[in-house]
């Protein structure tokens, strides 16, 4: 189960895996790289880059073995489950493009709607094939390139991430569009330096005075029975907000005077629930 299956260099689409995620792979291309050569998986066709779509089902096996061992030798055997899943293809689009794997032609169309052009995505889906899709493509690479230009605002200055005692808090103020604050936080969270503390990251919407909040974690904290959902909902209820999701993600919004307020109550009940202590109401 990984993104990118019909387009992605396969160390690539590994690489950028969070869910499952591998230490020491996840976010090291190189090392990705390096993990495959070593299962004599050839990761060339000719001059072209093979992808997740071109292996054959031994490799298929092969890779699926060695990431599950990989994952074991880590001690991560809760993370296995997710090499596994559902995979949507759309025969009648071209292979090799975002179109034919369900999951990437979700992520154009969500890149159009985050972008504020949504009727690309709906010429799209009505079948056009032409300029519409010529242009939100341009409108994914653009989309792309304000995810970049985001990360690199978060590790410019110490201050725009702080560490508290049970969280990490992306301070995404004004900058950060609050359209994709969400996704800014799935990415940094397998970066972290403790991947037991979950991430918090917030935007603010000006025009509803209110503040968006993403919170994502990794498996190390669901074991250790952090629910981002139950965390959310209830802190944000405490300052008549809105707030709920999984227990790996979830999202609040609440007042722009209360984030201080907010954030210091996500961090004692993320506390409570690694200490054993429910605090669903």
């Amino acid at each position: 189960m990984f993104f990118g299956r019909e387009t992605r260099p396969i160390h690539r689409a590994i690489a950028s895996s969070n869910r499952p995620f591998f230490p020491g792979i996840t976010g090291d291309e190189g090392a990705s790289f390096k993990f495959l050569k070593n299962l004599n998986i050839p990761l060339k066709n000719n001059k072209n880059w093979r992808s997740l779509r071109d292996l054959t089902f031994k490799e298929r096996k092969t890779l699926c073995s060695a990431l599950a061992n990989y994952l074991l030798d880590k001690g991560l055997h809760f993370e296995i489950e997710n090499l596994i899943g559902n995979v949507y293809t759309l025969t009648k689009e071209e292979p090799h493009t975002a179109l034919r794997d369900a999951r990437e032609f979700a992520v154009l169309l969500n890149s159009t709607g985050r972008m504020n052009r949504p009727s690309l995505g709906l010429s799209i889906c009505m079948g056009d094939r032409g300029s519409s899709l010529i242009e939100a493509n341009q409108i994914l690479e653009d989309y792309r390139k304000n995810i970049n230009k985001y990360l690199l605002w978060v590790k410019e200055e110490p201050e725009r991430m702080k560490e508290f005692e049970n969280i990490y808090v992306i301070y995404g103020d004004n900058f950060i569009n609050e359209k994709i604050v969400g996704t800014i936080s799935s990415i940094i969270v397998s970066s972290l330096q403790n991947l037991e503390k979950p991430l918090l990251a917030f935007a603010n919407v000006e025009e509803e005075n209110a503040a968006k909040f993403s919170m994502r974690t990794t498996g190390f904290a669901i074991q250790k029975g952090v629910n981002l959902g139950e965390v959310m909902q209830k802190a944000a209820e405490k300052f008549n907000g809105k707030g709920g999701g999984h227990n790996i993600a979830a999202g609040a919004q609440v007042p722009i005077d209360k984030i201080e307020e907010f954030v210091n109550l996500v961090n004692i009940l993320v506390g409570k629930q690694i200490a054993g202590m429910k605090i669903a109401s």
